[in-house]
């Protein structure tokens, strides 16, 4: 995700705008902005970081795309990357996870950095000390099949493992339960699996679906709990600290 050369459509440089593309699910992306919000140590409104939020719910289902012959979201992806630039974004951060894995090529020629929630997670991880077999990857069927963090885990040198099939089609209930607003279900399919996944070993959990975060908080099942979302929000309000328009 280098080749970012295209010519920058006109916005309003250094001002720290960031484009969110989102509505995958729209239930996360609200999450997401909450978070944001709640990592800043603004005392006023004009304190908090600028956004633009693209929450677009039609954007194929991304796990479909890559376990089921779905659609393919790249297109989409790439329209409301391009949109958000065009919007005066400095920089953009995708809202779900399954969707980091058409950024190659939707990003293509995009000429603005992109705040990964896979980078963020795994150099966050690489800093904690991890025990058992590692961390237990709770994700989309479509996430796990691309082994997007399997290989960023691997890279990083920290320990991290999908859960077995009869588990991964609980997480995958639950990430479902969680689209159609029935959190108590979530829960309580995820506190089984969490359960198992304690047992079998697991040091932490990652909530590799933006869905997850809205029920597994920060530790769940007596696991502490990986929460991309959480930790992106939190790089996005340092690096605006850190930035020269910041006052």
């Amino acid at each position: 995700m280098t080749d970012r050369t295209a010519p920058r459509s006109p916005g309003s440089p250094g001002t720290g705008l960031v484009g969110v593309i989102g509505g995958m699910g729209p239930l996360a992306t609200v999450d997401f902005y909450r978070r944001i919000v709640a990592a800043s140590p603004a005392a006023r409104d004009q304190d908090h970081l600028p956004l633009i939020i693209w929450g677009d719910p039609r954007i194929p289902d991304r796990s479909d795309a890559l376990t089921a012959d779905g659609a393919d979201p790249t297109p989409a992806i790439r329209a409301a990357a391009l949109s958000l630039v065009a919007a005066g974004a400095e920089r953009l951060v995708v809202a779900c996870n399954t969707a980091h894995v058409f950024l190659d090529r939707a990003l293509q020629g995009v000429d603005v950095p992109l705040i990964s929630l896979v980078d963020e997670t795994v150099r966050v991880a690489a800093e904690r000390e991890i025990g058992g077999e590692g961390v237990a990857i709770l994700a989309t069927d479509g996430t796990i099949a691309s082994g997007v963090y399997q290989r960023a885990f691997a890279a990083a040198g920290v320990p991290a493992f999908a859960p077995p099939e009869s588990l991964q089609r609980r997480v995958m209930q639950a990430i479902r339960d969680v689209k159609s607003g029935d959190l108590d279900a979530a829960s309580a399919l995820l506190g089984d699996a969490a359960g198992e996944l304690r047992e079998t070993g697991a040091g932490a959990l990652l909530a590799a679906c933006t869905e997850l975060p809205s029920v597994l908080g920060a530790e769940f099942a007596g696991l502490p709990v990986l929460d991309p979302m959480a930790l992106t929000a939190a790089a996005l309000v340092r690096q605006q600290q850190r930035s020269p328009s910041h006052a």
